[in-house]
C-alpha cells in the first residue's frame, strides 16, 4: 500500500489538545505535526487553539492582578 492510499487517521480532541499545546510551546513532533496537516478539517485545531491563548492571557492578567498592590 502507498503512503497516498491510506486514509488520514482520525484524531479525537484529546489528541487535538495534546496537539495544539505541544505546538504552542514548540515541542510538537514532526510526526503529530504531519498527521494534523492532513486533517480534514482544521476547525477543532483553531478552535482549541483560540480557547487556549485566551485562558493563557486571562491567567497572565489573574496572576498579575494578585502581585500587584492595590
Amino acid at each position: 500500500m502507498h503512503d497516498t492510499d491510506r486514509q488520514p487517521e482520525k484524531v479525537g480532541i484529546w489528541e487535538v489538545v495534546k496537539s495544539v499545546f505541544a505546538a504552542m510551546f514548540g515541542v510538537q513532533s514532526d510526526k503529530n505535526r504531519q498527521r494534523d496537516f492532513k486533517q480534514a478539517s482544521m476547525a477543532p485545531y483553531l478552535l482549541v487553539g483560540i480557547l487556549f491563548v485566551v485562558f493563557f492571557v486571562l491567567g497572565l492578567i489573574g496572576v498579575v492582578a494578585l502581585i500587584t498592590p492595590n
